[in-house]
C-alpha cells in the first residue's frame, strides 16, 4: 500500500465534514484533490481500516460512514433543510452550480424583486435567531461555506465560488426515486 505523506492533511480537512474539490479557490486543496484522485484505492483501504469511507464524487471527495437508525432522523431532517437551499439556489439563478460567482448582495436585490425567491428565503427552516432576509442569505451562504460548497474568492468585494462538492446536493436530489405510481397517490 502507497500511502502518500499527505494523508494526513486529506484526513484533516474530510474528517471536519468538509469536501477536497478540484476546482477550490485554495491551491493546496486543488493539490489534495489531485493526490486523492491518484492515490484513491490506496487511501480508501487505509481510511477504511480507521473506520471512514473515503467517497468519491463528480470531481469532489467526502468522508461517508454507515450511521444508526437515531442518526438517520437527524439525517433525513438535514436533507430536508439541504433540499430547500438547493431550491433557493437554483431559484435564484438556475445556472448556480460549480463554477458559479455571486455576492451576498446579488442574491438580496433578486430578493427584493422576486416574491416566489422571498417566499422560498422565508420558508428555509431557521437554524439560528436570524430574522432579516439578508440574515437568512449570511445563514446559507455560511452553512454552504462550513460544509465546503462555497469558498470567498474575493474577500473586499464578497464574491463567492461555487466548487464542485455543490454537485453533492444536486445529485441527493437526483437520487430520490418516487415511483410511477405513488408519485400520483392521494394520502389519507
Amino acid at each position: 500500500m502507497n500511502i502518500p505523506r499527505q494523508t494526513a492533511d486529506i484526513f484533516e480537512l474530510l474528517s471536519k465534514g468538509q469536501f477536497i474539490c478540484s476546482n477550490s479557490v485554495d491551491d493546496n486543496t486543488r493539490k489534495l484533490y489531485n493526490i486523492a484522485d491518484e492515490n484513491f484505492d490506496d487511501l480508501s483501504a487505509y481510511f477504511l481500516a480507521i473506520g471512514f469511507v473515503l467517497e468519491k464524487g463528480d470531481e469532489y471527495f467526502y468522508f461517508s460512514r454507515t450511521e444508526s437508525k437515531a442518526d438517520m432522523e437527524r439525517k433525513i431532517e438535514q436533507a430536508y433543510r439541504w433540499i430547500d437551499i438547493l431550491d433557493f439556489c437554483k431559484a435564484f439563478n438556475n445556472s448556480f452550480g460549480p463554477g458559479f460567482r455571486f455576492t451576498p448582495s446579488d442574491i438580496l436585490v433578486q430578493v427584493k424583486m422576486d416574491a416566489s425567491l422571498k417566499d422560498k428565503l422565508a420558508t428555509i427552516k431557521k437554524s439560528g435567531s436570524e430574522v432579516s432576509n439578508q440574515e437568512r442569505v449570511e445563514r446559507i451562504i455560511s452553512d454552504l461555506e462550513k460544509f465546503g460548497m462555497l469558498e470567498l474568492e474575493n474577500e473586499i468585494n464578497q464574491t463567492y465560488k461555487v466548487a464542485a462538492s455543490f454537485k453533492y446536493l444536486e445529485q441527493l436530489i437526483v437520487s430520490i426515486h418516487i415511483a410511477e405510481e405513488v408519485q400520483y397517490e392521494i394520502p389519507q
